[in-house]
């Protein structure tokens, strides 16, 4: 067996086939971050739409939302600090 017909030990890669590999995945990634932006663009107006046609801004109810759980938190503790006189007093 002479050197021409040995078998070669390394890994054979054609070029074309990686090339052509390279392009469609970068297609096919152009393509999903296309997709992305129409969607992403569509969500947030639809989100900006929404929060427009609300009776209280987003915002407003927020604040009172917090306003509300500050003062159960508040009346909540000072039921429980003052919970010891209430158990004490008889039951009508």
């Amino acid at each position: 067996m002479s050197n021409a017909e040995k078998p070669s030990n390394r890994l054979q890669l054609r070029s074309g086939p990686l090339i052509t590999t390279a392009a469609l995945a970068g297609a096919g990634v152009l393509l999903a971050l296309a997709g992305l932006a129409v969607g992403g663009s569509h969500l947030m107006s639809a989100t900006r739409r929404w929060a427009r046609e609300m009776e209280v801004p987003p915002g407003e109810l927020a604040k009172l939302k917090w306003a509300q759980a500050r003062a159960a938190a508040a009346a909540g503790a000072a039921t429980w600090q003052n919970g010891s006189r209430v158990q004490d007093a008889p039951v009508p």
